[in-house]
């Protein structure tokens, strides 16, 4: 306390206190926190201008580099917490300058990069020109406050969770800004290791939500074809090739027709690889404008064309250290072509409307039903780029050639489909499965399957419920044949006899349960009752 007025004491106190640090009551090592305080405001261990960092305060202490070396330790971060730190960034907001420097100073210390806003209307300019990990923001501020800055992130779409720093008088304000979606806030004055923590749970949040985000839209993409089934010889060569190629660094080029699982094979040769821990970013190329495209695979600047009102990354950086799968690569613009061609060559991108290159490390997969070669001989796809694709060639099997997976097909998708339920498959169910040649193939086959057991809406496939393709044309084993009398029959009558016939059949072939009666039938139970009673049986 040497060289401090007395009546500037409560000053000081209430000011260190205000940034959360501790003072015991006797203000023992009172001179050491100021020196910290400043040390960390100034890089100059000299002489410290205590002034600058903490205003309205007559003084300029000048203390001995010895005295302020050891007051804080440093901070032992567990691995999974730096790699967090690592990618995060922060914005601070608040109206006070001090405040700002103090949590600028405190979590870079911590290993985040930050940055500072005075207001809301300020950190709005910040949020539309670069993305940020987390924001801290104090409720009250001039021009546009914290619950406004609330409102106008979740207008923006981004999932960036927002902490409110709030003084006693304004915590109705702080519950109201959880309820709207805030992800917690802290109480001024806090506690250094307090605000901490919050900070570091924040983001650990975050990014256990983006995982599972990432991770949910994997499954449901690789539901669209169940998994990768097959006991046939095809399909069996299919998954050594699979083997064989996933760990390498070569492009793969994955050939088949519409509907056979062209994006599951490349899922799959993704997760036997080394990257399977990273990334899997599909696109469709057919399915972007062509004035998009570019835009879509490598990422622009703020501004690089009317829309571009933020900086994007584009799916090349999403992949980087992973897998790009290229689906409808037929379809790729030739101006893109040569785009892509570079990419592949020197393994560098370029953002619309940036001037440098980024360096990328990404495994490309490509896929098309398309004939490449033709494309090739007649121009349409250019021959160098096809060379660079088509390292290692995968032609997926049509369904008609590999018929015998069929059922193991269909049972694969009614586990999926109807879950916790054991659907039954007849055979004559399967037989009109097996006389259809699929133009469709799997992704055909799924739907039918889904469309069959929505229909029946009970545990057995009903081939009545199959699409009229796929019975037309089904002979039946049952003879048909019939001699009419000359003088006549009583259709009526004939069609009972036979009906009634059939019915006594299948109660004797079930040991008389009805229920099973019906399955043997394809009838449901209140159908095969309704038969019975018609005709006294």
């Amino acid at each position: 306390m040497q060289g401090i007025k007395s009546d500037n004491t409560l000053k000081i106190k209430s000011k260190i206190l205000f940034f959360g640090l501790d003072l015991n009551p006797e203000l023992k090592g009172f001179g050491l926190t100021l020196a910290t305080l400043a040390a960390w405001r100034e890089d100059d261990f000299t002489h410290l201008n205590l002034s600058a960092f903490i205003p309205c305060i007559p003084f300029i202490p000048f203390i001995p580099v010895e005295n302020v070396l050891t007051f804080f330790k440093p901070n032992h971060q567990t691995e999974s917490t730096c790699a967090v730190k690592q990618k995060s960034h922060i914005l601070v907001v608040d109206d006070e300058q001090s405040m700002r420097e103090f949590l600028t100073i405190m979590l870079q210390r911590e290993g985040y990069h930050v940055d500072c806003a005075e207001d809301g209307e300020a950190a709005q300019r910040l949020l539309v020109s670069s993305a940020y990990d987390l924001v801290l923001s104090d409720i009250r501020m001039p021009n546009m406050g914290g619950i406004d800055l609330l409102h106008h992130i979740h207008q923006l779409g981004v999932d960036t969770p927002v902490i409110m720093m709030t003084a006693f008088s304004t915590t109705e304000q702080a519950v109201e800004a959880m309820k709207l979606g805030a992800y917690d806030y802290v109480m001024k004055p806090f506690k250094n290791d307090e605000i901490r923590l919050i900070v570091k749970h924040a983001l650990e949040h975050r990014s256990l939500k983006q995982e599972n985000q990432r991770l949910k839209k994997e499954i449901e993409s690789s539901l669209s074809f169940d998994r990768l089934i097959g006991k046939s010889s095809a399909m069996q060569s299919l998954f050594r090739l699979i083997e064989k190629v996933a760990d390498s660094q070569a492009s793969v080029l994955i050939t088949g027709e519409s509907g056979t699982g062209k994006e599951l094979v490349a899922r799959a040769v993704h997760q036997h690889s080394s990257r399977k821990d990273q990334s899997f970013v599909a696109i469709n190329c057919g399915a972007i404008p062509e004035n998009l495209l570019e835009s879509e695979l490598f990422g622009h600047e703020k501004g690089a064309f009317t829309g571009a009102i933020t900086a994007k990354q584009g799916l090349f950086e999403k992949a980087n250290g992973g897998t790009l799968f290229l689906d409808e690569i037929g379809e790729l613009p030739q101006p893109m072509q040569v785009k892509l061609l570079r990419v592949l060559q020197e393994k560098e991108i370029r953002h619309v409307g940036a001037t440098t290159d980024i360096a990328v490390d990404v495994r490309i997969l490509a896929a098309t039903n398309a004939d490449l070669e033709q494309s090739v001989s007649t121009g349409v796809f250019r021959s160098d780029l096809f060379y660079r694709l088509n390292v290692i060639h995968v032609q997926i099997p049509p369904l008609r050639e590999r018929k015998e997976d069929i059922p193991l097909l269909v049972n694969g998708f009614c586990r999926r489909l109807s879950p916790g339920n054991t659907v039954e498959v007849p055979p004559p169910f399967i037989r009109h499965l097996l006389d259809y040649d699929w133009p469709g193939n799997v992704r055909e086959l799924e739907n039918v399957i889904e469309r069959c057991l929505v229909l029946d809406g009970g545990n057995v496939l009903d081939s009545q419920n199959l699409p009229p393709q796929l019975t037309a044309g089904f002979s039946s084993s049952l003879s048909l044949q019939v001699d009419i009398p000359e003088d006549g029959l009583d259709l009526e009558l004939y069609l009972a006899e036979v009906e009634k016939n059939i019915l006594q059949q299948a109660l004797e072939r079930s040991n008389g349960v009805k229920k099973h009666a019906a399955k043997l039938l394809k009838l449901s139970f209140r159908s095969l009752r309704y038969r019975l009673d018609k005709l006294g049986l």
